[in-house]
């Protein structure tokens, strides 16, 4: 006997409409229609929430192994790896959390509408396409040509500061960002994350300046891809929709993004001037040039030019296929053959990172495709100062994709509402991890320089002044 397949998630226009209704009184009428909103929503709240206790779950991780590890050595028995604590330490994955609880999410929906439902929606319905980009450019751009390339580009700025650790920070957390107009923003948060890595939190900065930088990087590339119709996730689900191209975004958001980024940096770097003074002094006298490529580089042979603009061509067939997951994992697999070729050249590839991240991500949109019934109705009902809020708050409990996407479904927006949806959209970016879609990556890249896990509160305390900044160009200017 065949299940009937029905529609799931329910469409937007099935709902009644209740005109001069409140906002509650909206939503409490499509849970009436359909309870398993209510559900869906219910675990999507329990998995943010899991995402904020993702450090506990780890230090709790440490504490089991610890515990256990004294246990062996009281008995004489060599340590080994507890399974209780290699569970908790999984439960403390950020990446995977979202994937986690599709599980449960999965459950409810077979118990409600059945399997051939719950198969359809995740096979059939929800879209993959960005998870999987994400996979495909973050394993390009972390790449030893294109890192090397990156690098090289970015050292002869910061050698106009001395290349002084300062120095690197400014440059990267500002070029960087703003490079993501250009190679897409994964990709841009990638090559940032890396050199970050590499010319300063090796360097070991205290705690509040790593959160410090970290909040700023994502806020920094959440906006720094507006100055193109075609790199940033919550542009992309508008631009062909609105009809908004590269000149319509560089002259309503581009040079209001890249002041913010300039003020931000800027703005941080003098907060915590007297850090990098110390980090640029103990520095000199370790006598380590981490800016010093050779340093870095002297067990490698120097990589030929022919091989980096191969890795580039790769990297623009990827980002101009963004759409078309066929040709970008096809072309994809090509490159995987080169650098098999011409291994001499290479570093280890990376694949556990953006496969990490790719899973976060596609957890992430199993559940928020099925948060529509209640984010649309929020979008419609705020003006436009409310809606950039709104949006701003919204992006930091769901990806800004989403947040965009389900504005493209708003009937009848006016250009003032479309342009704060977006601006709220991006401004809100960089406050939590799941804001926007290459912030697992960042975290994800730079999670082993803070103990234990990247703190939600934390990051999200360390982004609040870039992003009311960004607020600030974008609604007063």
């Amino acid at each position: 006997m065949h299940e009937t397949l029905i529609e799931f998630p329910r469409s937007l226009s099935s709902y009644p409409s209740l005109p001069g209704q409140s906002l509650l009184a909206v939503l409490l009428s499509r849970i009436e229609v359909d309870p398993f909103n209510a559900a869906a929503t219910a675990i999507f709240a329990l998995a943010v929430l899991h995402t904020f206790f993702a450090s506990w779950f780890t230090g709790l991780a440490h504490r089991v192994q610890h515990h256990h590890d004294e246990q062996a050595a009281a008995q004489g028995l060599a340590p080994r790896q507890s399974v209780k604590a290699g569970l908790l330490h999984f439960l403390g994955e950020v990446e995977v959390v979202f994937g986690l609880w599709t599980i449960p999410l999965i459950i409810a929906i077979t118990s409600a509408h059945g399997w051939t439902t719950a198969k359809h929606y995740v096979n059939g319905t929800v879209n993959y396409t960005e998870p999987l980009f994400v996979v495909v450019i973050m394993a390009l751009a972390s790449t030893r040509p294109i890192v090397m390339l990156a690098e090289s580009s970015l050292r002869s700025v910061a050698r106009l500061g001395k290349s002084t650790p300062g120095a690197w920070w400014l440059v990267i957390l500002i070029v960087a960002p703003l490079l993501g107009s250009f190679i897409t923003e994964p990709a841009a948060m990638t090559i940032g994350a890396l050199l970050l890595a590499r010319q300063f939190f090796d360097l070991n900065p205290s705690p509040a300046l790593r959160y410090a930088t970290l909040g700023l990087l994502f806020v920094n590339v959440s906006i720094g891809g507006t100055l193109t119709h075609f790199a940033a996730p919550p542009v992309l689900m508008v631009a062909r929709v609105w009809n908004w191209d590269t000149p319509f975004m560089l002259g309503h958001f581009g040079w209001r993004a890249a002041i913010a980024i300039a003020i931000s940096t800027l703005v941080y770097f003098v907060l915590f001037r007297r850090e990098f003074a110390a980090l640029s002094a103990a520095q000199a006298v370790a006598d380590v040039d981490v800016a010093d490529p050779e340093a870095l580089e002297d067990r490698l042979l120097p990589i030929p030019p022919w091989v980096t603009i191969v890795h580039i061509v790769f990297v623009v067939f990827t980002v101009a296929n963004a759409h078309y997951p066929a040709l970008f994992i096809a072309g994809f697999l090509f490159f995987l053959g080169f650098t098999r070729a011409t291994t001499a050249y290479q570093s280890q590839l990376d694949f556990k990172t953006p496969l990490l991240v790719g899973f976060f991500l596609a957890g992430l949109v199993v559940h928020g495709a099925l948060q529509a019934w209640w984010i649309a109705p929020v979008l419609r009902s705020l003006s436009e100062d409310g809606l950039f809020w709104g949006s701003t708050v919204l992006t930091a409990f769901n990806d800004n994709a989403l947040i965009t996407y389900l504005a493209t479904l708003v009937p009848d927006l006016s250009e003032g509402l479309k342009i704060a949806v977006v601006e709220g959209a991006v401004t809100g970016g960089g406050l939590t991890v799941i804001a926007n879609a290459p912030n697992p990556a960042g975290q994800a890249l730079l999670g082993r320089f803070f103990s234990g896990s990247v703190s939600p509160l934390k990051l999200l305390l360390a982004a609040i002044p870039a992003t009311l900044i960004a607020a600030a160009m974008f609604r007063m200017i």
